[in-house]
């Protein structure tokens, strides 16, 4: 099954040192029987495109805490995309939400999508009021539709070495 794993710059710079991916709580994002019967329509493309968009939001989550410890750190999302068997779906958890067993091995990753710095701003302000936005209110769901509008950008695991040394 191809998941989506929340990360951060951070998060990212771990993996390389490891040669492993931890999910925090095993927590990772797919394509789930339950999302597919959310949606009335939408292929399979598009479906995992909102796996992958629930697990950008889990990463402005991320992305808070190390904000709140270090100003500095680099305001980017961070989405790991990776292949493995061991999954459990937690439909109570949420429709896309799925647990990994362990760490994921390097071996078993498929990209990296990650913000580019003309989203630094945006991420930033989102990473704010995340919570908030959570619980409804609608100020904070308007600033976070604004680091949702920028895309993460794609790159191949290979890549990952050389995209950190650039930030």
């Amino acid at each position: 099954m191809r998941i989506y794993v929340p990360a951060t710059v951070a998060g990212l710079r771990r993996l390389l040192e490891t040669g492993q991916l931890q999910p925090l709580s095993g927590t990772a994002f797919a394509l789930t029987p339950r999302l597919r019967e959310a949606y009335a329509s939408g292929d399979d493309e598009e479906l995992e495109y909102v796996a992958m968009s629930e697990a950008a939001r889990a990463s402005l989550r991320l992305l808070s805490a190390e904000l709140a410890e270090d100003p500095e750190t680099p305001p980017r999302r961070a989405v790991v995309s990776a292949d493995v068997d061991d999954v459990t779906l937690r439909p109570d958890l949420d429709d896309a939400v799925v647990r990994v067993s362990g760490p994921v091995p390097m071996s078993r990753l498929a990209a990296v999508h990650l913000d580019l710095a003309e989203a630094a701003d945006a991420v930033r302000a989102a990473a704010a009021v995340v919570d908030a936005a959570d619980l409804g209110d609608p100020d904070a769901e308007f600033t976070l539709g604004e680091a949702e509008d920028h895309e993460l950008a794609w790159y191949g695991v290979q890549e990952l070495p050389f995209v950190l040394q650039l930030l």
